[in-house]
């Protein structure tokens, strides 16, 4: 039986995670089996600049924190070495991040997650991730928008040409 300290301690690491998921736009859940230190130390890296944080948590503390937040869904995916990513801010630069990561590297997969308080499945992940940017789409419309203004502008210079030849 565990000590009443270990169990306190255990209580308060649900709590803090708990209180991270709960005010989180993203939750993922990876399997890392066969990651090497440099891959892990450069994923790290990567999730930490897309404003997100990689953990490594037991299974049981992570289920329970969900099991708090009411969410069960995600209960068989908690076997074998789970890495659970967790991003307060917008979540699909992490999300991105951790897709091209898995993509690079067979041996790493999304199973799983939680997209601002909605369950969502692997595939469902990997469409949004597959997604272009914010910025990608602002500047594929800005560039619609000034090919049809250049257009105008060389169609009414024609008109103008044509006038004065009159």
């Amino acid at each position: 039986m565990a000590s009443e300290k270990i169990i306190k301690q255990k209580e308060e690491e649900v709590e803090k995670l708990t209180e991270k998921m709960k005010n989180a736009s993203i939750v993922l859940l990876t399997e890392y089996r066969g990651i090497n230190v440099a891959d892990d130390t450069e994923l790290r890296k990567n999730v930490r600049n897309a404003k997100g944080e990689y953990m490594v948590i037991k299974n049981n503390i992570t289920k329970r924190a969900l099991n708090k937040l009411g969410i069960t869904d995600l209960d068989d995916k908690l076997v074998g070495p789970t890495a659970v990513i967790i991003s307060q801010e917008e979540y699909l630069p992490t999300l991105k991040a951790i897709y091209k990561f898995s993509n690079d590297n067979d041996f790493y997969k999304i199973k799983g997650g939680v997209l601002e308080g909605k369950v969502s499945s692997v595939d469902e992940l990997v469409t949004l991730a597959k997604l272009p940017s914010r910025e990608e789409l602002i500047a594929k419309l800005a560039g619609c928008l000034l090919a049809n203004v250049s257009k105008l502008a060389a169609t009414l210079e024609a008109v103008r040409v044509k006038k004065e030849a009159e």
